[in-house]
């Protein structure tokens, strides 16, 4: 039976043979390991919300011909991908943290395109067979978890020339019924919860590198595949007594490292096998798509900008003028990010196979606005909540006996304010910015999608300097000889190394 709620997903996560390690033990049952059922309350949530919210969160599909969730769907058109952003800040305001379903959505949009484009030079069945696996991922509204980043290794070197092969997932057995993988892909969020995982290739391949141009769908309980749950700041809190310390105890953020040991891939369920050209093509539309993604930092903010608007209340200063203007700038650098996001989804353009595709400059500006003002929106936030937010003693010393009623007095904020909500609130705001959601509100949004320096990469090669030069050169009636524009044009070229 199809899923249809939250709870349906977390029942449905249960019985199932994965092999998890944390804190160097086998997990026995991860969905009710405190430090994991809040990641997968985070995914429940998209679930709750495509019930309540069908246009913003259940469009209908050409592919089921059904009302899908959105995480699922495929992009018919510009405003398809608009609501993507409206629901992914939503999710955002919803839980306060990494709701692990935005890999999946962009690699199968991203797919879509790629595997049109592969069948249409190699007459390959790769799309139909992608459409195949679409379908039935709809119509048992299953998560998808997207597997892009390999260990990588050696980083000056392609994946064919590492001492060890297995540093890129590759393939190491071809047979009639499909092919075995190996290897390992790091910080990958949400893969524990989910259903099926896609592996990607990670980076550009060259023509020596086609066992290592594999694109594939895999059940994330099949044969072969071990998990090790990532560490998180603060991450043990969620195992102690009480939940104000946890600072969000509801939802969480959850990364992995997936290890591969000769999983096999059946050829159904092979997307790419080998067509290494193409494998720039992939990363860089699945990275367009996600880099835009990135708007769903924007609904973390809102939370820690109402948290930081709480705290000035319970402190008493909420009409002081600098507390104002920080707000102020926390909210003029969260909808700018927003702003670049849902700009590149209205600036989409249709691709051959009929998926839409947003515009790629907007989404790199967009995520490079995120590798910076989430550090400034919490360095604000930590500023307006004071000194508290590290040294605020804990909920046992707060419901101790002897500590309680020392700590109800002196943690005392305005008249009439609840110390115990004070408390929650500078929990929250540590949560967010040192503690465990700052992996999703924080490092996720430097490294996540690329590193700044991929993001800065992309936009010099679209920023169209030979383009922009000649406007200003024509309002400033500059003459130039065809050599001189030539050698002008070619230096361009070469200073930010733009490909022929």
């Amino acid at each position: 039976m199809a899923i249809k709620t939250g709870q349906d997903y977390i029942q449905s996560l249960k019985g199932r043979k994965l092999t998890v390690y944390l804190f160097g033990e086998q997990v026995q049952d991860p969905v009710e390991h405190p430090m994991i059922r809040p990641s997968i309350n985070a995914v429940a949530e998209t679930y709750d919300l495509a019930a309540r919210e069908e246009d913003l969160a259940s469009p209908m599909s050409k592919i089921s011909g059904k009302r899908v969730n959105r995480f699922l769907h495929i992009a018919e058109s510009a405003n398809d991908l608009v609501l993507q952003n409206k629901m992914q800040r939503k999710l955002g305001q919803l839980t306060g943290t990494c709701f692990q379903r935005c890999v999946g959505m962009d690699a199968l949009n991203s797919l879509h395109s790629t595997t049109f484009e592969i069948d249409e030079k190699h007459h390959t069945n790769y799309h139909k067979r992608l459409l195949a696996f679409i379908k039935k991922m709809q119509e048992e509204n299953f998560v998808i978890g997207g597997a892009m980043t390999d260990v990588k290794g050696d980083r000056s070197k392609a994946p064919s020339e590492q001492a060890d092969p297995d540093l890129f997932v590759h393939i190491t057995k071809r047979t009639a019924d499909g092919v075995y993988v190996t290897g390992a892909k790091a910080h990958q969020t949400g893969v524990i919860n989910s259903h099926w995982m896609i592996i990607m290739p990670t980076i550009r391949l060259l023509e020596k590198d086609k066992d290592w141009g594999i694109v594939g769908a895999i059940p994330v309980d099949a044969p072969g595949i071990t998990y090790i749950y990532g560490r998180q700041s603060c991450d043990t809190r969620s195992m102690e007594e009480g939940d104000i310390d946890a600072g969000n105890s509801q939802f969480a953020g959850q990364e992995a490292m997936v290890i591969l040991d000769n999983v096999f891939i059946p050829n159904d369920l092979i997307f790419m096998n080998g067509e290494v050209e193409f494998a720039a093509m992939l990363v860089e539309r699945f990275t367009c798509y996600h880099r835009r993604s990135y708007v769903c930092k924007t609904g973390l903010g809102d939370v820690l900008i109402g948290a930081a608007a709480a705290i000035s209340d319970y402190n008493g200063i909420p009409d002081v003028s600098h507390i104002r203007d920080k707000l102020v700038e926390m909210t003029h650098l969260n909808e700018s990010i927003f702003a670049a996001g849902i700009s590149s989804s209205y600036q989409a353009q249709e691709m051959k196979s009929g998926v839409w595709l947003n515009d790629d400059m907007l989404a790199n500006v967009c995520k490079h606005n995120v590798t910076r003002f989430p550090y400034e929106i919490s360095r604000l936030a930590q500023d307006i909540a004071g000194g508290l937010v590290v040294t605020l003693p804990s909920e046992q010393d707060f419901r101790n006996t002897t500590t309680g009623p020392l700590l109800k007095k002196y943690l005392a904020g305005r008249k009439g304010t609840d110390v115990e909500n004070r408390m929650r609130i500078l929990r929250l705001i540590e949560n967010m910015t040192l503690g465990r959601n700052a992996v999703g509100y924080l490092t996720e949004s430097m490294h996540g999608a690329g590193s700044p320096q991929a993001q800065r990469i992309q936009i010099a090669r679209q920023m169209q300097l030979g383009y922009k030069k000649n406007l200003a050169k024509n309002l400033a009636n500059v003459k130039e000889d065809a050599e001189e524009s030539k050698e002008n044009s070619d230096y361009f070229k070469r200073v930010f190394k733009i490909p022929k």
